[in-house]
């Protein structure tokens, strides 16, 4: 069974995490993906919090699963010679320096599609077009400039960033995205073209239900369903909600069993107006389905927090698990907070392939994410991440060079 983009030869000059992610869910499509690298450096990740002396670090195993690599200087004539000969036989070339790095490379946009005018070259940046566009931006500069840590915590609290990597992750999924989709244009115009993916776009995007909120608070001065609503203190922004969630089913995370000893002894509740019926049986409120303060979801909105409380009365009794499964029961909508030692030791995340062990030459065996995209007819098989310029030889003698050639580069230091 075939790879969905086998035949697709990428270009891979990313480093750190957002342009990584997205080359390594290429690479789990079946596009053959070189990491370019220097030489005797590599990606910057290799051996940062390193967890085991002389091996590549988990930071880096975990963000270049299924590539190719090998190190070239292209500063050298020789080795710029090398990568101007890949550029005019491969589809795609991925970065994210910082702005005019590869401007000043030598690779402009026009010299390379005048390499090859069918070359996607796409690029990761801070910002788009506009005053902040020659900025550097990592991951939380992103949350922040992006809008999620305006809205993220509570209301007497400090913004909060988010421990989902939003920012880098998340724009890399949208230019691999942008990818393909300039890759399918490319069969009909035959033209490459250039892919921008903005980390303050990426988030935005990701946020775009905070948007949605700034605007309805603006014609509304209030928004029914955050916590804030009971007493109407709203300014002129859209407010840290806490656990809210965000839509039109009130939720809130709850206590359960044990929470005065493990930090995550906690679910997520929703009060579904579908079920508000079940929700009240369940935690001993049957009085609670007729009477005019509860029976509407209107009726309740002013009344969230006192109906969490007594829900939580309820969870505080029986463990997480517990309270999953008995609402799920009664199509009641939840979920136990799970810790990433819960997430590593679940076996079904195992056989759906969402997380993988593999076996590494150096640090032995680790696990990893899997795709978390999942095709009928294209199956993922992760590989382990490349060592420092391992495939060097085999690239090169790919793109035509012969051994004395290659050893000729290597005489140099090109590569």
């Amino acid at each position: 069974m075939g790879k969905a983009l086998e035949g697709v030869r990428i270009l891979d000059f990313t480093h750190v995490q957002s342009g990584p992610t997205c080359t390594q869910l290429l690479a789990w499509f079946g596009a053959d993906v070189i990491k370019i690298e220097r030489a005797g450096h590599g990606d910057v990740t290799r051996d940062q919090l390193r967890d085991i002396p002389d091996a590549d670090s988990l930071y880096f195993t975990m963000l270049n699963s299924n590539k190719r690599s090998i190190t070239l200087d292209t500063k050298h004539p020789e080795g710029k010679a090398v990568l101007e000969r890949m550029i005019r036989d491969c589809d795609v070339l991925v970065e994210n320096f910082a702005p005019g790095a590869l401007d000043r490379m030598g690779f402009t946009w026009e010299h390379i599609h005048s390499l090859n005018p069918r070359m996607i070259v796409a690029s990761v940046k801070g910002f788009g077009p506009g005053p902040y566009q020659d900025c550097k931006v990592y991951e939380n500069v992103a949350q922040c400039v992006g809008g999620a840590a305006s809205t993220t915590g509570f209301d007497d609290g400090p913004p909060m960033v988010t421990g989902a990597q939003i920012g880098d992750s998340g724009t890399g999924l949208h230019l691999a995205l942008g990818i393909v989709t300039a890759l399918y244009q490319r069969t009909m115009t035959g033209q490459g073209q250039r892919v921008l993916a903005a980390m303050q776009d990426g988030v935005l995007n990701l946020c775009r239900v905070k948007l949605r909120d700034q605007q309805r608070l603006e014609r509304a001065r209030v928004m029914e369903e955050y916590p804030q609503f009971p007493n109407g203190q709203f300014g002129d922004a859209v407010p840290r909600a806490g656990n809210a969630s965000g839509g039109g089913q009130p939720g809130w995370i709850l206590k359960c069993q044990g929470w005065e000893t493990d930090p995550n002894a906690y679910i997520y509740f929703i009060t579904q107006a579908p079920v508000w019926g079940s929700i009240c049986k369940v935690i001993g409120k049957p009085e609670w389905v007729e009477h005019p303060d509860y029976a509407t979801p209107r009726a309740r909105l002013p009344r969230l927090r006192e109906i969490f409380d007594t829900v939580e009365q309820w969870t505080m009794t029986k463990s997480k698990f517990e309270v999953m499964g008995i609402l799920n029961e009664y199509d009641i909508p939840c979920g136990p907070i799970l810790s990433m030692k819960e997430i590593a030791e679940d076996m079904s995340l195992r056989e759906t392939g969402t997380i993988v062990e593999v076996d590494h030459p150096k640090r032995g065996k680790y696990l990893t994410v899997g795709n978390p995209i999942k095709l009928s007819d294209s199956p993922t098989h992760v590989e382990r991440s490349p060592l420092l310029g391992e495939h060097t030889d085999d690239v090169l003698g790919e793109f035509g060079y012969s051994p004395q050639q290659i050893a000729a580069l290597r005489e140099v230091g090109a590569v």
